[in-house]
């Protein structure tokens, strides 16, 4: 076909419609998370690394494997995680998302954005956020898991019934006011996993029969029909780690506990409990100690200390790492029968933590003056005054030994500088008796400056250099004044003192 050759009339002007300008302005196209579903085999890593980096908002995949889990699953150097398992993480803390990519289990699904995408949405003002939930569609909401106990007269209160012309695909509807309504399930919604198994493996007769021979109790994974087809578009599976579990029974814990006079009031002992398994459980909980104000009831199961899982661990270890806490600590509780429930389900009770509070930790009293120098400080004078009268401060120079818990302390990091500093010292550890203060700043180990580094690089200097450590720190606002002044930080600064 032969093509008329276009000739540009200029009396026409923009009357001319190849020549109409629509919009003065270029519209910015939202930015596109990529959802990346990692699986590994039994004794198999994920294979990427993940980072805090100094000046870069965010945590920032690194050391992608490419013949690895991560590289199949098309994770890439650089990435930017804003979720894990439909969870937004990217203004949580570091630690906590590792814990949560730890605890997943064989199965991790990631959300991310490529590192130019990131800083320029970043720079744009995109709510990243709502970039996150806007892949999903509007209509999605997440799995629920509902866990259904048996009424003895009316039963489990549930009929399931197949979806016509989709083999493997069921409807489950509760009767009105029975078991299956109060644990969560909804009028018409996809039966997608029972009992730990996925129902598709199933035909309708051999559900029915799991159904009738349950004894007091059935856990469902269920969602809506328009948030199933939200996750068929994204080719993401529908499993319970992605689940709501406000309807789960017996879920694990987190408790914060503020130390008290004579201790958190527990007692912690390795017991065995059913096959000769140890287990680290909770005894002898004192009347009116932070221990009973938390929650804690007799008997439970101690399975994370300050997030960092007990299964492991031997009892001196457990112990050590409370002591190591200082004055606060967190612990993940749970029954023995509630483990029970998880392990019969072939889940995690960690996915499903409770965050809970102590009313100790909410009104906790005031420490004596002589432990807290904060209760002598007079009212602040402003800051041109704080400027002129406040003398130049010094670094510290500790000197530690390893001991037989380590070294005493533990670290943290910060989006901004300063980035490394001393979270926690255990009380009459060696980091105590070295000097070392919580809030201090690391800015050298072993004579090398670490002020640039990651927090996870310095944790590898630090073990590497065997049982002793040399660390060169400074309070946080002396480490502000002293590089708003610009002075330099060195081992040459420190202020030499001896103990008389």
């Amino acid at each position: 076909m032969e093509l008329n050759k276009f000739v540009f009339n200029p009396k026409e002007g923009v009357d001319n419609p190849a020549m109409v300008h629509v919009e003065d302005s270029v519209r910015v196209a939202s930015p596109l998370p990529r959802v990346c579903v990692l699986k590994r085999e039994d004794g198999e890593h994920f294979g990427f690394h993940l980072r805090v980096e100094r000046g870069r908002p965010g945590h920032v995949i690194r050391q992608v494997e490419l013949l690895g889990v991560a590289g199949r699953s098309g994770l890439r150097d650089g990435d930017h995680l804003l979720e894990v398992n439909e969870l937004f993480v990217d203004d949580m803390e570091h630690m906590e998302v590792v814990r949560r990519i730890l605890v997943s289990g064989s199965q991790l699904f990631l959300l991310v954005l490529g590192s130019e995408e990131y800083e320029q949405a970043m720079a744009q003002g995109w709510n990243l956020r709502e970039v996150a939930r806007a892949q999903r569609g509007d209509a999605w909401r997440p799995p629920r898991l509902c866990h259904i106990t048996k009424d003895p007269v009316t039963g489990l209160g549930i009929i399931i019934l197949p979806v016509k012309g989709e083999k493997g695909k069921f409807t489950i509807s509760p009767a009105s006011g029975g078991p299956a309504e109060k644990a969560g399930v909804r009028k018409g919604d996809r039966l997608v996993w029972i009992n730990g198994a996925m129902a598709s493996e199933f035909l309708h007769s051999a559900i029915i029969k799991m159904v009738k021979k349950c004894s007091d109790h059935m856990t469902v994974l269920v969602i809506d029909s328009e948030s199933e087809k939200s996750y068929v578009r994204r080719g993401m599976p529908i499993v319970p780690v992605l689940a709501d579990p406000q309807n789960m029974a017996l879920r694990p814990r987190r408790l914060r506990l503020a130390q008290g006079h004579s201790g958190y009031g527990f007692l912690l002992r390795q017991e065995k409990i059913i096959a000769g398994r140890s287990v680290h459980m909770l005894r002898e909980v004192d009347a009116g100690s932070p221990a009973e104000a938390a929650g804690i009831k007799d008997g439970e199961l101690l399975l994370e200390v300050n997030g960092e899982s007990t299964d492991s661990l031997g009892h001196e270890d457990v112990v050590s790492k409370i002591r190591q806490s200082g004055k606060h600590v967190t612990l993940t509780t749970m029954t023995v029968h509630g483990q029970d429930l998880y392990t019969q389900l072939g889940l995690s009770p960690l996915l499903f933590c409770e965050d809970l509070f102590s009313g100790n930790e909410q009104h906790e009293s005031p420490a004596p003056q002589d432990q807290s120098p904060a209760a002598l400080r007079l009212p602040a004078p402003s800051a041109e005054s704080q400027e002129e009268l406040r003398d130049e401060p010094s670094p510290r120079l500790c000197l530690l030994q390893r001991g037989s818990v380590g070294f005493g302390f533990h670290l943290d990091c910060s989006q901004q500088k300063p980035g490394t500093i001393i979270n926690q010292v255990a009380a009459g550890g060696p980091a105590e008796s070295s000097g070392l203060l919580q809030g201090d700043v690391v800015v050298e180990v072993n004579g090398q400056n670490v002020e640039e580094e990651c927090m996870e690089d310095v944790i590898l200097l630090m073990k590497k250099e065997g049982h002793s450590l040399s660390l060169l720190v400074i309070d946080k606002p002396g480490y502000e004044w002293m590089k708003k002044n610009a002075r330099p930080i060195t081992a040459e600064t420190v202020v030499k003192t001896s103990e008389v």
